[in-house]
C-alpha cells in the first residue's frame, strides 16, 4: 500500500508548479490548448468523471471544498457513492481528502499537494480556460527516457508528474514538423503515433478526459448551472415587467397634453 501511495504522489509535484506558475505558462511554453467540450449539464459524464476523479486523483491530491453528498446534484444516490466512490472515508457528508499522509508528502516532496477543488477555475490564461489547459494536459503526455519519471508533457514541458493515467490511453509520440522562422528552425507538433495501446482507444480516452475535466468544472461551482438558469428566468421576468410597466406608462398619461 505505501509502495503505490509514493508512486501516486509523485503526481503532486506538478500541481504544486501548476498553482505556483502564471496562468498563461502552457500557453507560451507549450503547444496551443484545445478547446474543452462543455459537459457540465450532462449527468452521465459528470458521473464517469467523478469516478476517474475518486480513483486516479484522490489518491494524492484533495478536494477539501466538496463533499460527497453534494455528487447527489449530478444524480447519484447515497448508497451508490457509499458503495463506489468512497475510499478514504466511511461517511458520505465528509470532503473529498486524500488517501496520502501529509506527513510523508511533505517529506517526499517538501510540500502537500494542492487542493483540486479549483484548479479548473485557477488555471485560465492567454491559452483558454482552466478547463482548456486541463483537458489539453492531460491528453498529451508521451514517453521521455531523459526525465526522471520517465514521462513528459506538452502542455507543460519538463512535467514532474508521472502519467497515472497510462495503462488507459497507452503509449504515444508526438510527431513534429520543421519550418523556419525568424531565420530559425523550430519544430511544430503536428499529431500523434500510438506506440503501444491502451485499454481505451484515443477517442474513448479523450472522451474520459473530457468527462473528467467536466468533472472538474463542475465541481469547482456546483451551483453554476442552478446560476444561469436562474439569472434567464430573472431576465425574462424583468423584460416582461418593463413591458407592462411602459404600457401602463402610456395607458395614465394618454389624455395629459
Amino acid at each position: 500500500m505505501m509502495k503505490t501511495l509514493k508512486k501516486l504522489a509523485i503526481g503532486a509535484v506538478t500541481v504544486l508548479a501548476l498553482a505556483a506558475g502564471n496562468g498563461a505558462f502552457a500557453a507560451s511554453e507549450g503547444i496551443a490548448w484545445d478547446k474543452a467540450p462543455n459537459k457540465t449539464n450532462d449527468l452521465g459524464a459528470l458521473q464517469n468523471g467523478a469516478k476517474l476523479f475518486v480513483n486516479y486523483c484522490l489518491n494524492c491530491h484533495s478536494a477539501a471544498f466538496m463533499r460527497y453528498n453534494r455528487l447527489k446534484d449530478i444524480g447519484l444516490t447515497e448508497q451508490q457513492i457509499k458503495d463506489n466512490l468512497l475510499f478514504a472515508t466511511d461517511k458520505v457528508g465528509e470532503t473529498m481528502k486524500a488517501a496520502i499522509d501529509p506527513k510523508q508528502a511533505k517529506e517526499w516532496f517538501g510540500g502537500n499537494p494542492p487542493d483540486l477543488t479549483l484548479m479548473a477555475r485557477s488555471r485560465a490564461g492567454a491559452g483558454g480556460s482552466g478547463a482548456d489547459y486541463l483537458y489539453t494536459y492531460l491528453r498529451t503526455y508521451y514517453r521521455d527516457d531523459t526525465k526522471a519519471t520517465g514521462w513528459n508533457n506538452l502542455a507543460f514541458p519538463n512535467v514532474a508528474m508521472p502519467h497515472v493515467l497510462w495503462e488507459l490511453s497507452g503509449e504515444r509520440k508526438p510527431l513534429f514538423d520543421e519550418k523556419e522562422e525568424h531565420g530559425h528552425k523550430v519544430q511544430v507538433f503536428k499529431g500523434w503515433q500510438q506506440v503501444t495501446p491502451g485499454t481505451m482507444t484515443p477517442l474513448q480516452y479523450d472522451q474520459a478526459m473530457a468527462d473528467l475535466v467536466g468533472y472538474m468544472q463542475w465541481m469547482a461551482e456546483p451551483a453554476q448551472n442552478t446560476r444561469v438558469r436562474v439569472g434567464v428566468w430573472v431576465l425574462l421576468f424583468l423584460l416582461m415587467f418593463t413591458f407592462i410597466a411602459w404600457r401602463l406608462n402610456a395607458s395614465f398619461w394618454k389624455d395629459i397634453k
